[in-house]
C-alpha cells in the first residue's frame, strides 16, 4: 500500500490524516538568542540567576555543571534572553553547534547568551515533540547545511524560522513525546548503572592496589607480602620483527586497547612496508610514550582482540613472565601505578613530537609493587567480573541508542 504524503512510517494506530507541513517561524512565539551581559566575564557570580552558555545545553539536557551565575540587577539589562521552562535551547555556533534540549518544567529563571538561541513554542505545540527532530541525523545534517560564513558563522535567525517541519495534532505530539521521553529516562538510567560501576571499581582498585583491602587465600590464611620486582624482572621484551608479513597494524586507543588501524581510523596510517614493525601475539603488552588525556605517562594495553598484530617500533613491546598474571597486570596498569616511576626516567623537558624522552633499559627497570601469583589471579577475577557488568551496561547502551536512531528515522515525516 503506497504510504500517504506528509505521514511517517511508524505511527500509533489510533491517530490518521497527514501531517501539516509548517515553518518553524509559523509554530513559534519567539525565536532569538541572548547576549553576553555588559562587562562581560567580570559580572559571573558564584549564587545568583543561571546563566546558560553553549556548554549547558549537552546530550539532550541542560546541564548545570560548571554553571555560572549573574545578578538579578544583570539580568533585568537582559529581559530578551530570559530563558522559561518547556523553552527549547539550540546551540547556534562553535563545535556544539546544533546541540539542543528542551528547559526542564520546573525551571525558575535564567538567561542565555548569544551563542544559544531560545525557541518557544506556541501553546499548540509540544516541544518534547520536535526537540528530538532536531537531535536527529536528520535534523543535525540540516544544521549543518544552513551555517552561513563557510560554517564560521553558525546559524542565523532567518534560517531557523525557516526551518520545514511536519505538525501533527498536538495529542499525538504528545503521546509521541511521552513515548521518547520513556525511552531516555531508561537510557540515563543506564548510563547511571554504568558511572556507578566505573565509580565502584575506581574506589575498589584504589583499595586493593594500596593493600587496605586483601584476599584471603583458598585456606582463610593471609597471602604473603607484597614485593618489589623490576618490569625486567617478571618480564621479557618483545622485538620480534614481522617477517611473516603481518598486515594487522595495531594502534593504542585509550578505550578500546591495542585496535587495528583499519578499525580505529578506518583506514591504515602505517608505512607501506611493515616487516619491520614488531610482531605481537595475543596478551603481548605494548607501551605507547605519547601522553594522552588520562595517561599523563603515556599508556600501556594488552592485546585482547586478535591473535596477532603488528606496531610501530617506536613502541615497547613486552610478554610477561608466568609469575606476572596478564589480567592483573592490565588492571594494574590501567591504575597508573607505574605512572610515578616512568616520571623518574623521563628525561625532563624532553618531549619530541609529544613523545615521552624514556629509554628502553629504563623502561624495564621501572619498580612495580605486586602480590603473589594466587593472589594476583584473585584480584584479577574480581575486577574482572566488575568490567563485565560494565561491559553489558555499554552494550545495552549502544543497542538502545541504535534502536532510538531507528525509531527517529521512521516515527517523523
Amino acid at each position: 500500500m503506497e504510504k500517504k504524503k506528509n505521514t511517517p512510517k511508524l505511527r500509533f494506530p489510533e491517530f490518521t490524516g497527514e501531517w501539516e507541513e509548517k515553518k518553524l517561524g509559523e509554530i513559534a512565539e519567539k525565536v532569538n538568542s541572548g547576549k553576553t551581559p555588559l562587562g562581560g566575564e567580570s559580572v559571573y557570580v558564584d549564587k545568583g540567576i543561571l546563566f546558560i552558555r553553549s556548554q549547558n545545553v549537552f546530550d539532550n539536557k541542560l546541564s548545570l555543571e560548571n554553571a555560572t551565575f549573574i545578578t538579578e540587577e544583570t539580568n533585568s539589562t537582559m529581559e530578551n534572553s530570559i530563558v522559561k521552562s518547556k523553552d527549547i535551547l539550540l546551540n547556534i555556533t562553535g563545535a556544539s553547534l546544533g546541540r539542543s534540549c528542551v528547559v526542564p518544567e520546573n525551571f525558575i529563571v535564567g538567561n542565555v547568551n548569544q551563542h544559544v538561541c531560545i525557541i518557544r513554542l506556541n501553546k499548540d505545540n509540544e516541544p518534547y515533540f520536535f526537540q528530538p527532530i532536531f537531535a536527529s541525523e536528520k535534523g543535525q545534517n540540516l544544521f549543518k547545511s544552513l551555517q552561513v560564513g563557510g560554517g564560521r558563522e553558525g546559524l542565523n535567525f532567518q534560517s531557523i524560522r525557516g526551518i520545514t517541519l511536519y505538525q501533527p495534532p498536538l495529542s499525538e505530539q504528545t503521546k509521541i513525546a511521552t513515548f521518547l521521553t520513556a525511552v531516555d529516562e531508561k537510557l540515563t538510567q543506564l548510563k547511571k548503572k554504568k558511572t556507578l560501576l566505573e565509580q565502584y571499581k575506581k574506589g575498589v582498585m584504589q583499595k586493593l592496589f594500596s593493600q587496605e583491602f586483601r584476599f584471603k587465600d583458598d585456606n582463610n590464611q593471609d597471602f604473603p607480602d607484597w614485593q618489589e620486582k623490576t618490569l625486567g624482572e617478571i618480564s621479557n621484551r618483545v622485538i620480534t620483527k614481522n617477517k611473516e608479513n603481518n598486515l594487522n597494524v595495531l594502534t593504542i586507543s585509550a578505550q578500546n586497547g591495542l585496535v587495528s588501524q583499519l578499525e580505529f581510523f578506518n583506514k591504515s596510517v602505517s608505512a607501506k612496508d611493515v616487516t619491520g614493525y614488531y610482531l605481537l601475539d595475543r596478551n603481548d603488552f605494548a607501551y605507547n610514550k605519547s601522553y594522552s588525556n588520562g595517561y599523563p605517562m603515556g599508556a600501556i594495553k594488552r592485546l585482547t582482540r586478535y591473535e596477532k598484530g603488528v606496531v610501530s617500533t617506536l613502541y615497547i613491546c613486552f610478554r610477561n613472565k608466568t609469575c606476572f598474571d596478564n589480567s592483573f597486570a592490565e588492571q594494574y596498569f590501567e591504575t597508573g601505578l607505574q605512572n610515578n616511576e616512568l616520571e623518574k626516567v623521563a628525561q625532563e623537558g624532553a618531549r619530541n613530537h609529544g613523545l615521552l624522552n624514556i629509554g628502553v633499559s629504563d623502561f624495564f627497570k621501572i619498580e612495580l609493587t605486586i602480590p603473589s601469583l594466587p593472589e594476583q589471579q584473585k584480584i584479577a577475577t574480581f575486577l574482572s567480573a566488575i568490567d563485565e557488568k560494565i561491559n553489558q551496561c555499554s552494550a545495552q547502551i549502544e543497542k538502545m541508542e541504535a534502536w532510538k536512531k531507528g525509531l527517529l528515522q521512521q516515527m517523523f515525516c
